[in-house]
């Protein structure tokens, strides 16, 4: 079964690079928040992997709009 026969959009599933670039910061700061679990990731074998729309997700949970918000 595809990614796409479950539902899942074409690079729904990223890679620390791939997520370091869609969030602009780098690839080393993605690696130590995964360890930290500052940001939603799972390890498969020796590579971290992240969910697109998660990722979405924990970065609107991350935004304190409106201000105060707590």
């Amino acid at each position: 079964m595809s990614g796409n026969e479950r539902g899942l959009a074409p690079n729904e599933i990223l890679t620390i690079d791939e997520v370091a670039e869609y969030l602009r910061l780098t690839p080393q700061t993605i690696y130590k928040w995964a360890q930290e679990k500052r940001i939603p990731a799972v390890k498969l074998g020796k590579e971290w992997r992240f969910r697109r729309s998660v990722i979405d997700k924990w970065f609107d949970d991350q935004l304190q709009w409106p201000p105060g918000r707590e």
